[in-house]
């Protein structure tokens, strides 16, 4: 039995690339992940060279209709041209069952059935590597400066220690980059989540604010034609001296024309 498609989106399709060099820091790329889809899913990323990488999250959930990206950091190492083939990522994808409680998908993997995985690859590329070459001829100078060891040998151990001093605080730099790389990427996950919670308030919001404008139009209906009605006074509040002297005025009127 064939395994079924792939539905979640993954983005970059099919290459996966990383821009040297490799030597100082780890160097990050992004894998994104796009559930389409009303169904539940559960991921989980493997690679052909799990110690030259750090995948962070390598497996979780992806919510329905949830966008996902995944941080893959290419540890410092120095370039071999033979591995540039070697190094694959896949990601495998797996439906939630109905009524699935798992937030988390460290027991779902254990006995899931191999016709449910959906499968993707990924094949990494290196761009700018840096060539073997260089340290190479590098060395040269410093093999012809070697009968001059025996002669300087105590220099040569101070410059020796003063070296492996001087890499402690680059391999210090390198953690510490890694460390805000990894926040960073946290910090990204934590704003999409928190733009979609803010989208859902703000449905909620507009839902909450139209049953209460529906409810309140009959009642300031009510209210306006009241205010209205109290707005002009009826009749009987009329001055009664108004009123005689009016109708004094027009006995008057016609009194004068009989006579």
């Amino acid at each position: 039995m064939s395994k079924p498609e792939q539905i979640v989106i993954i983005e970059p399709q099919g290459e996966l690339r990383f821009r040297g060099p490799f030597t100082g820091s780890p160097v990050t790329s992004y894998i994104k992940l796009i559930n389409p889809s009303n169904e539940k899913f559960f991921f989980k990323i493997k690679t052909t060279a799990p110690k030259r990488y750090c995948v962070r999250p390598n497996s979780g959930m992806l919510k329905a209709k949830q966008v996902l990206e995944i941080a893959v950091c290419l540890q410092p190492y120095e370039f071999v041209a033979s591995e540039k083939n070697k190094h694959k990522f896949m990601v495998q994808t797996m439906v939630a069952s109905e009524g699935d409680p798992h937030d988390f998908v460290n027991e779902v993997w254990k006995d899931v059935d191999p016709n449910r995985i959906m499968d993707y690859k990924l094949k990494c590329v290196f761009e700018n590597p840096v060539s073997n070459a260089a340290p190479a001829n590098a060395s040269a100078p410093a093999s012809s400066a070697k009968p001059e060891s025996n002669v300087t040998d105590g220099k040569n151990k101070t410059s020796g220690d003063t070296a492996k001093s001087s890499s402690k605080p680059m391999d210090e730099y390198a953690e510490e980059l890694f460390q805000a790389e990894q926040e960073i990427m946290q910090l990204r996950v934590t704003e999409s989540n928190l733009r979609q919670e803010c989208l859902q308030l703000k449905e909620e919001i507009l839902k909450h604010r139209n049953t209460m404008e529906k409810g309140a139009n009959p009642t300031s209906g009510r209210l306006a034609s009241g205010n209205l009605e109290r707005s002009n006074p009826p009749l009987p509040y009329t001055s009664p001296i108004v009123i005689i002297s009016v109708v004094m005025v027009i006995v008057g009127y016609l009194l004068g024309k009989l006579i």
